[in-house]
C-alpha cells in the first residue's frame, strides 16, 4: 500500500500536467524538460536542438548501462539510466569526434533504433544515424562506421552483464567485413511503424543454450520505465513534431557550442543550471521525491539483476552440466561405437581366418588327392612295367626253351643218324676197324657231350 501511495505522490507531484491532462499527444517539450537535468541541449549544425548526455567519456548508446530484453516487438533496449525511456526509443544517435555521442529527437517510438548484423560466433548492432531509415541501414555503406558498432559473443547475448563480453574494437573491421545483415522486422499496425526486431529468439536460445524470457510492453502514464513481474512499463506517448504551422517548442536552457566540454570533462552539474532557471523549491522537492523513487527503482533493478544473475549462473551451470552429460554420453557412445567396430572387425577377421583355414584344408585335400592319384598312377605304371617285364622274360625263357628243345632234337637226330652210320660202317668194316671204331665212338661221345654243354 505504501508503494502504491508513493507512486501516486510521484505521479502527481513531478508530472502534474501529464497526470491531470492525460493528453494523447505531446510535443518535443517533454524531451527538452525531462532530459535537461541529465545533460546539455545545444543548437547543432544540420540538426537543430540535440542533447549531449552527461554520462561520462565511455558512454556508448545501446551499450552502456543497459541490456537487451525480448518483447513482443523483438529485442528491446532496457536502459538502467533514469532518462533511458526517451533517447533509446525515440530519435537517433550520432557521433562527433569532439562532442562525443549526441541525441537527435524524433517523434516515432521503437524498441531500439539500431541495425543488426551477425558473423561467425558474434551478434553486432549499431545506432541508426539521423535521417536514415531501417532499409538504408542494411546497406553496405553503413559498414564504414566501425566506431558505431558493438559486437558480442553470441553465447553471451541477452545477459544483464553483457558489457563484459564485448569484442575488442581492434577486431571490428574483420567482424563487420565477414558479417551479414539480420533483417528481421516487426510491423506495429497500431502505430503504423516497422521496427527492426533483431536476432531470432529461437536462434538465440540455440546459440546460448538458455531459455529467453519474454516481457510484455505496458504503457506508463508518466515519463520513466521499469521492469517488474514480466512487464516492461515505459512512457511512450504519441509525440508531435515541431512544424512551421504549430507553436515551436525549445529547451529552457540551450548551451552555446563553444562552451560545451568534451565528454570526459562533462558532469551532471547541469541540474543546478536547470534549477537556476526558475525551478525553485518545487523542483527540489520533486527531485527529492524522484531520488527516493530512483533509489527504490535502483534497488528493484539490483534485486532483479541479482535474481537474473543467479538464474543466469544456474542456467550456465545447468548448461555446463548438460554439456558435460552430453560429452560423457558422447564419450560412452564413441566407446561403444569403437567397441562395436572392433567387434565387427574381429568378426570379419575371424570369418577371414575361418575362410583361410578352410581354403588351406581344401588346398591340402586337393594336394592329397592329387598325390594319391599320382601314387596310384605310378603304381599302375610300375605294375604294367613289371607285367611287361615278366611277359618279356617268360617269352625269352620260352624262346630259349624252344631253341634248346630244337637243339636237343637236332642233336638227337644227328646222334641217331651217326649211330646209324656208325652201325652200318661197323658192319662193313667191323673186323678191320674195331680198334678204330672204338676210338671213333669215344670221340663221338666226347663231341656229343661237348655239344650238349654248349647248348645248355
Amino acid at each position: 500500500m505504501t508503494g502504491i501511495l508513493f507512486a501516486v505522490i510521484l505521479f502527481t507531484v513531478i508530472f502534474p500536467k501529464q497526470a491531470s491532462a492525460q493528453q494523447p499527444f505531446v510535443s518535443f517539450q517533454i524531451f527538452y524538460d525531462q532530459l535537461t537535468p541529465y545533460g546539455q541541449w545545444v543548437d547543432f549544425r544540420d540538426y537543430g536542438y540535440v542533447w549531449l548526455p552527461a554520462a561520462g567519456a565511455d558512454f556508448f548508446p545501446y551499450s552502456s548501462n543497459g541490456q537487451w530484453i525480448m518483447t513482443e516487438y523483438g529485442w528491446t533496449w532496457l536502459s538502467y539510466y533514469d532518462w533511458g525511456w526517451a533517447p533509446f526509443h525515440y530519435g537517433r544517435w550520432d557521433y562527433d569526434s569532439y562532442y562525443g555521442w549526441f541525441w537527435v529527437p524524433d517523434n516515432i517510438w521503437g524498441p531500439a533504433w539500431v541495425t543488426w548484423r551477425r558473423t561467425r560466433g558474434y551478434y553486432g548492432w549499431a545506432p541508426i544515424s539521423p535521417g536514415m531509415n531501417i532499409t538504408m541501414s542494411y546497406g553496405m555503406g553503413y559498414n564504414n562506421y566501425n566506431n558505431h558498432w558493438i559486437f558480442v559473443r553470441e553465447r553471451y547475448f541477452g545477459r544483464n552483464n553483457l558489457y563484459r563480453y564485448y569484442a575488442s574494437h581492434n577486431d571490428y573491421e574483420v567482424l563487420i567485413g565477414n558479417s551479414t545483415v539480420i533483417n528481421n522486422t516487426y510491423i506495429d499496425n497500431s502505430r503504423h511503424t516497422t521496427y527492426v526486431s533483431g536476432p531470432d529468439k529461437g536462434d538465440v536460445q540455440q546459440t546460448t543454450g538458455r531459455r529467453v524470457s519474454s516481457y510484455s510492453i505496458q504503457e506508463n502514464n508518466v515519463p520513466g520505465h521499469s521492469l517488474t513481474n514480466g512487464q516492461y512499463r515505459i512512457y511512450r506517448p504519441e509525440v508531435v513534431k515541431n512544424t512551421d504551422n504549430a507553436e515551436r517548442t525549445a529547451p529552457t536552457t540551450v548551451t552555446i557550442l563553444e562552451e560545451v566540454k568534451q565528454p570526459s570533462e562533462r558532469t551532471p552539474a547541469y541540474r543546478q543550471e536547470y534549477l537556476n532557471t526558475g525551478g525553485g523549491t518545487r523542483w527540489e522537492q520533486n527531485q527529492d521525491v524522484a531520488r527516493r523513487q530512483n533509489a527504490v527503482d535502483q534497488q528493484n533493478t539490483l534485486n532483479r539483476q541479482n535474481a537474473e544473475s543467479r538464474q543466469n549462473a544456474l542456467d550456465e551451470q545447468n548448461t555446463v552440466n548438460r554439456e558435460n552429460a552430453v560429452k560423457r554420453q558422447d564419450a560412452v557412445d564413441l566407446q561403444n561405437t569403437n567397441n562395436r567396430k572392433r567387434e565387427q572387425e574381429q568378426i570379419v577377421v575371424n570369418r577371414q581366418n575361418t575362410l583361410n583355414r578352410q581354403k588351406a584344408v581344401d588346398q591340402q585335400d586337393d594336394v592329397n588327392r592329387q598325390n594319391t592319384a599320382d601314387q596310384k598312377e605310378a603304381v599302375a605304371r610300375q605294375n604294367s612295367v613289371n607285367r611287361q617285364n615278366a611277359e618279356d622274360q617268360q617269352k625269352a625263357v620260352n624262346q630259349q626253351n624252344a631253341v634248346n628243345q630244337r637243339s636237343t632234337r637236332n642233336n638227337e637226330k644227328s646222334l641217331n643218324q651217326q649211330n646209324v652210320n656208325n652201325s652200318n660202317n661197323e658192319r662193313r668194316v667191323q673186323p678191320v676197324n674195331s680198334v678204330k671204331n672204338s676210338k671213333n665212338i669215344r670221340s663221338d661221345e666226347s663231341k656229343k657231350s661237348r655239344s650238349l654243354q654248349e647248348d645248355n
